[in-house]
């Protein structure tokens, strides 16, 4: 059977976790025609995680970009779960939890004994962790991969493709080949080093925004305004922290920083002190801006 042959043949997808990130994924799997599970971790995320897709969908057919009934179609083809058992059927399982490494190693130790065929492929979402360590925890690391979905899923066309040198090859080409030809995105190879090639360039721009703020050289709307009219950028640094989440700028930049050691990646004492309050942008309501 060719790459591409079993590339199509990825027809029932499980996705761990049902936040920003991971009900992306499952909208978009679910809008390419694939069988989407949806494991879940508490009761109310059985109501949040299908309200978060519904939203999306409705946005989406509002703006022209997909139809009613392609809406019902993905709709009809996204189940969630409580029962993490319930994955066991899955081709392909896409792990979309918090940025916690010990977090994403027991769930993938939970799985490696769950899922039943030996061709079935893991994927972390992980934006920074070591795939290698994390593919580890299987007894399937020759089938494991990264795959860095970028938000709002949906919308963004890149994913971060990360193979570990365990991985392989055909492995990596069959995630290729269903994440470009049948999700549509664009797929870039990143290397096995902790931020791979996006967050490696764009952390330390964010980490160094918040040290302007924390030594009162400016404000967070005076930098980000700078960036946006100065730069041409979509958004500021401090609103793009905002939208990542604190807690994960602070998960992201300390793996960057144990694996290089350099201060450029360290998280600034303001950004500790605001997740230690609970300050975690705006899925908090509040970060360095205020969301109602």
């Amino acid at each position: 059977m060719s790459s591409v042959r079993a590339a199509e043949g990825i027809q029932r997808v499980g996705i761990v976790g049902s936040g920003i990130m991971g009900a992306g994924i499952a909208e978009l799997c679910a809008r390419a025609g694939c069988d989407v599970l949806v494991a879940v971790s508490s009761d109310k995320s059985l109501e949040t995680g299908p309200a978060r897709v519904t939203r999306s969908l409705d946005r989406a057919v509002s703006k022209g970009k997909i139809s009613a009934d392609e809406r019902a179609g993905a709709l009809e083809r996204l189940l969630f779960t409580r029962d993490l058992g319930e994955l066991s059927d899955r081709q392909l399982i896409v792990e979309a939890v918090k940025e916690d490494e010990s977090l994403k190693a027991d769930l993938f130790r939970a799985l490696d004994k769950i899922v039943e065929s030996s061709d079935a492929i893991f994927a972390s979402n992980t934006s920074s962790l070591s795939v290698a360590r994390l593919a580890q925890t299987t007894s399937r690391p020759a089938r494991f991969v990264g795959t860095h979905f970028f938000n709002p899923v949906p919308v963004l066309p890149l994913v971060e493709l990360v193979d570990s040198v365990l991985t392989d090859p055909l492995v990596t080409t069959e995630v290729e080949e269903f994440i470009a030809g049948r999700l549509g995105k664009t797929v870039v190879r990143a290397p096995d080093r902790a931020g791979f090639i996006v967050n490696a360039l764009l952390f330390p721009y964010l980490l160094s925004a918040i040290r302007m703020v924390d030594s009162g050289l400016a404000s967070a709307e005076v930098i980000d305004q700078g960036m946006t009219l100065g730069c041409s950028h979509p958004m500021g640094p401090l609103q793009l922290a905002d939208l990542i989440g604190l807690d994960t700028t602070v998960s992201i930049a300390e793996a960057m920083y144990e694996e290089f050691k350099e201060p450029l990646y360290a998280p600034p004492a303001l950004l500790l002190r605001m997740v230690e309050g609970g300050l975690l942008g705006k899925k908090s309501g509040r970060g360095f801006y205020t969301y109602s």
